[in-house]
């Protein structure tokens, strides 16, 4: 028989667990907003806010070191791309290249769709050529390796299901976003609230499937 305390503390978890996540609902909201009304100052409080927090509520959860660290370097990209200088966005898209990895590290192993992969790999070559002109040239190379990362990582991880693959996918398109606007096309109106919406969703549909593949090994396993 369990001890109270013993009893208690998963219930401490996971008042823990919902309040971080409030938290960071409430810092993605300000983000937003701040996007849509040109509240520069708002956003670049939100902004760091939200992958710490996203990835403590998932440290609560039992999440994989590999998950934490993927988030975490999603917070270290996102610093670095609140700067305008092209030194910092190389950083930045370092730091999201370096948490990719830790993402194909955790789908490792796991089966994917075929035809899936194909699509990928041509929705990458069609993209890199079609934006590859209007890069700096600079950028050329860095951008197609990144991209390259980037896409094996949204087609591996439909391999943990349906929440995970359309994180996956959604991760490519808000890179997208920001790839075409460094290429200098036309943008949505709003633009930055287009990338930081679908590249918040990405990575919370991303934890949520990779907890859910966490959760679902440990029933079959106790």
């Amino acid at each position: 028989m369990r001890s109270p305390a013993v009893a208690a503390a998963p219930a401490r978890a996971t008042a823990v667990s919902r309040v971080l996540l409030a938290a960071f609902l409430l810092a993605v909201a300000v983000d937003l907003v701040s996007l849509l009304a040109g509240a520069e100052l708002g956003h670049r409080i939100a902004k760091p806010l939200l992958m710490p927090l996203l990835a403590a509520h998932a440290v609560t959860r039992g999440a994989p070191r590999l998950l934490t660290a993927a988030l975490l370097l999603g917070w270290g990209g996102d610093v670095f791309l609140l700067s305008d200088a092209d030194w910092a966005f190389l950083v930045g898209m370092g730091s999201f290249a370096a948490g990719h990895v830790c993402y194909l590290a955790l789908f490792a192993g796991r089966r994917t769709s075929v035809p899936l992969g194909i699509g990928y790999a041509a929705a990458l070559t069609g993209t890199v050529a079609l934006l590859w002109p209007d890069l700096p040239a600079e950028l050329r190379v860095p951008v197609a390796g990144y991209s390259l990362l980037l896409t094996a990582m949204a087609y591996r991880a439909s391999s943990l299901g349906l929440a995970a693959g359309a994180g996956g996918a959604l991760f490519l398109l808000s890179d997208t976003l920001i790839a075409t606007g460094v290429a200098d096309w036309p943008q949505l109106p709003a633009p930055e609230f287009w990338v930081m919406l679908t590249y918040i969703a990405a990575q919370y549909l991303l934890t949520a499937g990779v907890l859910k593949a966490e959760y679902g090994e440990r029933r079959t396993t106790v």
